[in-house]
């Protein structure tokens, strides 16, 4: 048994403040909590390392490396993994800046739709603190994919135009505000990829190009001008994939 960590320079606990605040150049990131750390086991993820307070290392230094307020009981380092396009019913995300969004539209892919959800550019790191949280341990059990990455833990600009979208297998759908049609209107056989942007800024051109069906999320007249990014997906899939799974 190893003894317990009681110095701040530990390298694990280094380790471990570095990629809290950035993971940049590294495919290492951390899961706080039992729960998130449970989520991996159950789902075979292998971590670097596990540091239990109070039993690998002093609470009060495990708190002060964590990146929740209150701290926390357990921290895992994981290493990254990433998962191949496909499926019956897929997301492509472009631009969505919020790790939050992205996380939850991780757990929103997972109990909603066979495929993974693919990071595109300009997104958040799906692997940032923030995210893994948001996922609530989905990142484990489908974890995410990718199409282009850039340097650094966010995906820049697809270096050839709209190439690598079109390597997406099936319909691709862009959900855009103005488009004449609802998803429920839309009549599709799988596999068909729901393409979301940034609440702001929407998808980006090269998605727009790439996209076969554009459709929208009814909002009543007299409600907000768009929704939550998260919520637009969540909302797309569950409407797709119910008629997706029943076609297909």
């Amino acid at each position: 048994m190893c003894p317990m960590i009681t110095s701040p320079d530990n390298q694990k606990l280094k380790e471990i403040r570095k990629l809290a605040r950035s993971r940049r150049r590294t495919d290492l990131f951390i899961a706080e909590g039992e729960d998130l750390v449970d989520a991996a086991a159950a789902a075979g993820w292998e971590p670097e390392y596990v540091l239990r307070a109070g039993v690998d290392v002093e609470e009060k230094l495990l708190a002060d490396a964590s990146t929740l307020g209150s701290g926390t009981r357990v921290i895992g380092v994981y290493r990254e993994r990433w998962s191949e396009p496909g499926g019956l019913l897929s997301l492509f995300l472009d631009g969505i800046k919020d790790p939050g969004n992205i996380g939850t539209i991780i757990r929103s892919a997972h109990a909603l739709c066979d495929g993974p959800v693919i990071i595109g550019p300009r997104c958040a790191d799906p692997f940032g603190a923030k995210a893994v949280r948001a996922s609530m341990g989905s990142i484990f059990a489908r974890p995410p994919g990718r199409l282009h990455r850039g340097p650094g833990p966010l995906f820049s600009s697809f270096t050839t135009g709209p190439g690598p979208l079109v390597n997406l297998p099936g319909t691709r759908v862009a959900l855009v505000r103005d488009a004449p049609r609802t998803v429920r209107e839309l009549e599709l056989y799988g596999p068909v990829v729901v393409m979301v942007g940034g609440e702001r800024a929407g998808l980006g051109p090269d998605a727009l190009n790439a996209a076969h069906v554009r459709a929208r999320i009814p909002i009543r007249d007299d409600g907000p001008d768009s929704l939550n990014a998260a919520m637009a997906a969540t909302v797309a899939l569950y409407e797709l994939g119910h008629r997706i799974a029943a076609d297909g």
